[in-house]
């Protein structure tokens, strides 16, 4: 495996941090909607940034 540079390594962590944010987010939204349509699509977006987040720390392994 390739050496993480300093530099690297703290934006991986930084985009770390923004997509477990954003995972977060669109999960409380699916909660609080009463909408079936909307209630999916948070759901759905919160899938796609839990896939990006997972990416990103396989990374770091």
């Amino acid at each position: 495996m390739a050496v993480i540079t300093t530099k690297e390594l703290g934006s991986i962590g930084d985009q770390l941090y923004l997509e477990e944010n954003l995972v977060r987010k669109f999960g409380a939204y699916a909660e609080q909607t009463n909408d079936l349509a909307l209630k999916n699509k948070y759901q759905d977006m919160a899938s796609r940034h839990q896939k990006h987040f997972d990416a990103l720390y396989a990374q770091l392994k």
